[in-house]
């Protein structure tokens, strides 16, 4: 039983039969996915259930553990927590042993399968070949003999024609001889192509197709077989934790059997039990003896009298409030949260003018101060990047001169050793250059990140005078919020602590620059009132240039006119740069 043999000429319906076979295969890795997450999902539940009716520390539910009703309830939670493990265990055996192996054997049939019938398709391709080959031959034969013939019966009639030159007559014979050749070796041409084409197709269907067939057939056995061993393991697995469940259940049972009615009827008479006599019998009073009413002292209504008291409560302590109850403050008085104003605070545009070029339209200074924070991190981060691969550059300069001389030492012929001596040095005042740089910028840098609170006196002298008008105007800043009563920071406080800087010539030297060139118009979006200093104020609709792009901190710097210019948000904005400025773009 072949399929090589019984089914040579099913070649699609195999590959459709083997196709759902992989189908069914991915189907029941699906089946096995979903119960798995069905039982996670169930002993999710179970453990919840479980945590949800235990007990609470210290609560008054733990006194009601002592009996033995609610300890064998304990029991029951505490089993159905185990019960729910096993569940977890079902998921992860059905996850690693059945649908983890399933899902590589698919792949590893699905190319089995795509290499087999690959086979199969070049063999019909090549039998397919060899039909067309011989079609052609044969058709080839077929016209040649039919021209032989025409030729033959043209030389007859010529042959037969009284009128027709000997040369006629002769070329006519020769070209039906020629036609008669070329019918003759069309005939051995197609004669030939025939055997080798019984040949192949021979070989094609009882050599190729059953081998590629059988190959095939061996494969959706194993498919079957292999199916058949994942559904086994399926069962097996479910049955492998039966026994600890049956534990779990075993536990309960017992659980349940230990409960003692009876201890219970003992441990509430012991917990509520007073020790007090009942009440004795009333005695009879008879009102209709003018007698002095008497009252057994061991009566009950004697033992209400006497307990009765009058309640007296003093006239302070009527209505008081507790000392620790606090009255809550009313919204006018609840202050923001201090975090709150602080970020608030530093994503609003800032009120000192470092931020401010020093030269408009030139360079700014060394240490980046008149970007905003982030930026200034930005670029001193960038720098001392850029320093720190320079002076590896250098270094691996020095290393490999310094090879270099240790090899002319050892060996004299291949060079002078002094020679490099000159190269040396410079590389090693070039490194000292640089490390310097990188220590002045990375003191800047922690400066910005906050790592060092003040400037050094050599950085304050490397960043110049308006650095230190800076740095002095932060600290006023930091003294104004920390002089609060409550430690805490106010915009009112922010906007009365106004950042005073002495005036120098370097001040009046910045006012008589030039304006910055304008590199573009917007329009605005929205109303926006400027209220920290180095804003404006614009109104929707209002048109304005822009003279500063937006830098990636939110804010995009224009002027109304010549004395009026500030920083607005880029969203509120519309933005259209000119094209000779850094091509037209537009910010919504």
């Amino acid at each position: 039983m072949s399929w090589g043999t019984e089914l040579w000429d099913q070649f699609d319906n195999l590959e459709k039969h083997t196709q759902c076979g992989i189908d069914v295969l991915e189907k029941y890795i699906k089946f096995v996915k979903e119960r798995t997450e069905i039982e996670l999902s169930y002993a999710k539940q179970l453990r919840n259930l479980s945590k949800k009716y235990q007990p609470k520390k210290n609560s008054k539910e733990e006194e009601e553990y002592r009996y033995t009703s609610t300890r064998a309830f304990l029991a029951t939670l505490n089993e159905m927590n185990d019960y729910a493990g096993q569940h977890e265990v079902i998921s992860e055996n059905m996850t690693s042993l059945i649908t983890g192996e399933l899902t590589r054997y698919v792949q590893e049939l699905k190319q089995e399968r795509k290499s087999h019938f690959h086979d199969g398709r070049k063999a019909q391709q090549h039998i397919e070949t060899c039909w067309k080959q011989l079609e052609a031959s044969k058709r080839r034969f077929e016209r040649d003999c039919k021209e032989a013939d025409r030729a033959q019966q043209y030389f007859e009639k010529m042959d037969a024609d009284i009128n027709v030159t000997k040369a006629d007559v002769e070329k006519a014979r020769q070209q039906a001889q020629l036609r008669h050749q070329m019918a003759e070796d069309s005939k051995a041409e197609y004669s030939s192509t025939l055997q080798k084409f019984n040949s192949e197709q021979h070989d094609h269907y009882y050599t190729h197709i059953p081998n590629i067939f059988q190959k095939i057939q061996e494969m959706e056995e194993r498919r079957i077989v292999r199916i058949g061993e994942s559904m086994k393991t399926f069962a097996e697995v479910d049955r492998q934790v039966i026994p600890i469940i049956g534990k779990c259940l075993d536990e309960i049972t017992k659980a349940a059997e230990s409960i003692d009615h009876k201890n219970d009827s003992q441990l509430v008479i012991e917990a509520f039990k007073s020790g007090f006599e009942p009440p004795g019998d009333i005695d009879f009073e008879d009102f209709t003896q003018p007698m002095k009413r008497t009252i057994s002292e061991s009566s009950l209504s004697n033992s209400r009298a006497d307990g009765k008291s009058e309640p007296k409560f003093g006239g302070k302590s009527k209505g008081k409030l507790w000392p620790f109850i606090k009255k809550n403050k009313s919204p006018k008085q609840q202050k923001e949260p201090l975090s709150h104003r602080f970020n608030e605070f530093m994503t609003s545009k800032p009120k000192i003018h470092c931020f401010r070029s020093l030269k408009r339209g030139g360079a700014g200074p060394e240490d980046f101060s008149n970007l905003p924070p982030e930026q200034r991190r930005k670029k001193l981060q960038q720098k001392v990047d850029e320093l720190n691969k320079d002076i590896q550059k250098e270094m691996d300069q020095r290393d490999a001169l310094t090879k270099m001389k240790d090899v002319y030492i050892k060996n004299p012929q291949m060079g002078d050793a002094a020679s490099v001596d000159h190269r040396l040095a410079e590389l090693g005042q070039n490194i000292e250059k640089l490390r310097l740089e990188v220590q002045k910028f990375e003191g800047w840098l922690a400066e910005v990140e906050g790592r060092l609170p003040t400037r050094t006196e050599q950085a304050r002298r490397q960043s110049g005078l308006y650095e230190a008008q800076n740095t002095s105007a932060v600290n006023s800043c930091a003294q104004d919020r920390e002089s609060s009563p409550d430690g805490s920071y106010t915009e009112e406080q922010s906007q009365e602590t106004e950042m005073k800087v002495p005036a120098t010539d370097f001040d009046d030297e910045f006012d008589d620059e030039e304006p910055l060139p304008t590199i573009g118009t917007c329009k605005a979006l929205y109303t926006f009132e400027g209220q920290n200093e180095g804003t404006i104020s614009v109104a929707e609709g209002e048109m304005l240039y822009v003279i500063e792009e937006d830098k990636g901190d939110g804010w995009t710097r224009i002027r109304r006119n010549e004395d009026e210019e500030g920083y607005v948000p880029t969203s509120y904005v519309e933005v259209y740069l000119d094209k000779n400025a850094k091509g037209a773009m537009t910010y919504i």
